[in-house]
């Protein structure tokens, strides 16, 4: 059972399928013209999730993609130092061929900013309930930068025995912490299968951030209990942001619960 599972995810993120827009009309004819040019290829999507979460996290966002004919990778966030992360995934880049937007999810925001610097293939950024850093922040810096965050009070540590720390969301506090509008059965789940994250990746300082050069995009969950949306609102705008999506109700785990208005941004970036 396990190794169809894990066939059946390799099939998922690799498989390329037939577009078929969430929208109609005037939307779709206008999709195909702006992602479809005389068989232009279209840019590789690669979502980067953050902490307590893992890839498949992005699994909607993933179909909806597909169905509009992008090729998609999801990547497998170590989430164990900004720099050790950013570079695996600078060596995940390094591997596809052709034009690149990066999509990243809270702590994978971070993740981005960094790896993206100096990528010409990299077209556009993503950020979905996601950090922004300025060179020199910190992703515990920015969550406490405004009022708002509750995750210090749903954290739990594993101390590692080499001087640093993991933390997971209790799960007994996971639904409302991080994924209040996602069903309780997923939310459950979803609780159950969270990645810890290092204390190292949330007290590392940013270097210089790629939003500075490449366009950036920003989803904005309004209801938000890890990082708050005036402080996602105050980082968008900052980064000048190029389109900024504010869905209101909306919990940390925005991905999750509304894939298609994450996926209608990142085409839109896309173009």
């Amino acid at each position: 059972m396990r190794v169809r599972k894990v066939f059946a995810v390799l099939g998922t993120l690799l498989a390329l399928a037939a577009v078929v827009p969430s929208g109609a009309g005037a939307a779709e004819d206008a999709e195909k013209q702006d992602t479809g040019k005389q068989g232009a290829k279209k840019p590789t999507v690669v979502l980067v999730h953050g902490a307590f979460a893992d890839a498949s996290s992005w699994n909607g966002v993933v179909e909806s993609l597909q169905r509009k004919g992008f090729p998609v990778v999801a990547v497998a966030n170590p989430l164990r130092s900004v720099t050790g992360d950013a570079n695996y995934l600078r060596q995940v880049l390094a591997t596809i061929d052709g034009p690149i937007v990066l999509a990243g999810h809270s702590y994978g925001g971070m993740v981005q900013s960094q790896a993206a610097l100096g990528n010409p293939n990299v077209k556009a950024l993503v950020y979905v309930a996601a950090f922004a850093p300025e060179k020199g922040e910190s992703a515990l810096e920015l969550s406490n930068k405004l009022p708002g965050s509750t995750l210090g009070e749903a954290v739990r540590p594993i101390a590692l025995g080499d001087g640093t720390t993991d933390l997971v969301i209790a799960q007994d506090k996971f639904w409302q912490q991080f994924a209040a509008d996602v069903s309780r059965k997923d939310a459950t789940l979803a609780a159950a299968t969270q990645r810890p994250i290092n204390d190292t990746a949330l007290n590392e300082k940013a270097g210089e951030p790629a939003w500075k050069t490449i366009p950036s995009y920003f989803v904005v969950a309004g209801k938000d209990k890890n990082i708050p949306i005036a402080t996602q609102k105050w980082m968008a705008e900052r980064a000048h942001g190029r389109a900024v999506v504010e869905v209101r109700g909306a919990s940390h785990s925005v991905a999750v619960s509304h894939p298609d208005t994450v996926a209608d941004l990142i085409v839109r970036a896309a173009r």
